[in-house]
């Protein structure tokens, strides 16, 4: 007679689950866990409308009340959780690790800082047919704080999460085009329930709004890896490259390029990263940074310190 073997308690625990599949375990709790704590952001005044009730605002938005905590809790709060049922110390040393990557060649830093924003303006110099406007002297002055406060809030929340802890595994399983084939949309997909909140401009929101911009995330997340293996996988660089973009059109846009409205933007900023992205593929032969001494995929990477800076 067969023998069934059933398998142990800790093996079917949660513990058991995040250690066997520590990737699906990040991912399902990085949105999971995002989109249970946005709910009453979601219901409030500030979207639906289905709970009589909005959330204080700060600096003229709800999105610090009502959507930080749940950016938080998702991608960061699940990088810690499963790097800490997996790793242990040692995992959460190289976690953080990389987040406090600071010491890279200037030249990062210059690619991280004006990259972005110079690719931003000169789309929106094209797209308002050269129609463009000087930003004032508040506009200015506000770019660096502004920038400092989306590195804490927007770059925070979701690098160490997206591209600290999922990156690496993912590029190392399925090498660099697998991984951004996977991450990409993931990352995008993980902001659709905002769109049903002021983050979205609900109502005013199509479905091609939302296509458009998971189609953009994961076209923008090309360079972003590029820029991560190049960097010898630096966090901060990467925060401040993608912050960079956020930031950029949050001061800026609106000033310089006031005939070019929130939907074109979208376009603009999704043709932009489509050409970018194939660039970037091309440049590198699909490798996206990876040194030519790195496997592209089945075998474990070299330390991160060994890539060139």
């Amino acid at each position: 007679m067969a023998t069934i073997h059933v398998g142990s308690t800790s093996e079917r625990s949660v513990t058991g689950i995040i250690r066997r599949r520590p990737l699906v375990s990040f991912f399902v709790l990085a949105l999971g866990l995002s989109w249970v704590a946005w709910t009453p952001w979601i219901l409030s005044n500030d979207g639906l409308g289905v709970w009589n009730y909005a959330f204080p605002q700060i600096f003229g938005t709800s999105q610090f009340t009502g959507m930080l905590f749940g950016a938080y809790l998702g991608p960061l709060g699940a990088a810690f959780v499963v790097t800490a049922v997996t790793g242990g110390r040692a995992g959460l040393r190289v976690w953080v690790g990389r987040l406090l990557r600071w010491r890279v060649a200037p030249r990062w830093y210059a690619v991280a800082l004006l990259a972005v924003p110079l690719a931003v303006l000169s789309l929106g110099f094209l797209a308002s047919g050269g129609q463009a406007q000087a930003p004032s002297l508040i506009a200015i002055a506000l770019y660096v704080p502004a920038l400092l406060l989306q590195m804490l809030t927007t770059g925070l929340a979701e690098e160490p999460g997206w591209r600290d802890f999922a990156l690496p595994p993912l590029q190392e399983r399925f090498g660099p085009l697998g991984a951004a084939a996977i991450l990409g949309p993931l990352w995008g997909i993980w902001h659709l329930p905002l769109f049903l909140t002021e983050w979205g401009s609900w109502p005013d929101v199509t479905w091609l709004n939302v296509v458009e911009f998971v189609a953009f995330s994961a076209l923008f997340n090309v360079v972003i890896m590029w820029l991560f293996n190049r960097s010898g996988q630096s966090l901060p660089i990467v925060m401040l490259f993608h912050v960079s973009l956020n930031n950029t059109v949050t001061v800026f846009w609106a000033e310089m390029f006031p005939t070019v409205g929130g939907d074109q933007l979208q376009h603009v900023l999704l043709i932009g990263a489509a050409v970018a992205a194939v660039v970037t593929i091309a440049l590198t032969r699909g490798r996206l940074g990876l040194p030519a001494g790195w496997p592209v995929m089945g075998h474990r990477a070299p330390e991160a310190a060994k890539i060139a800076a």
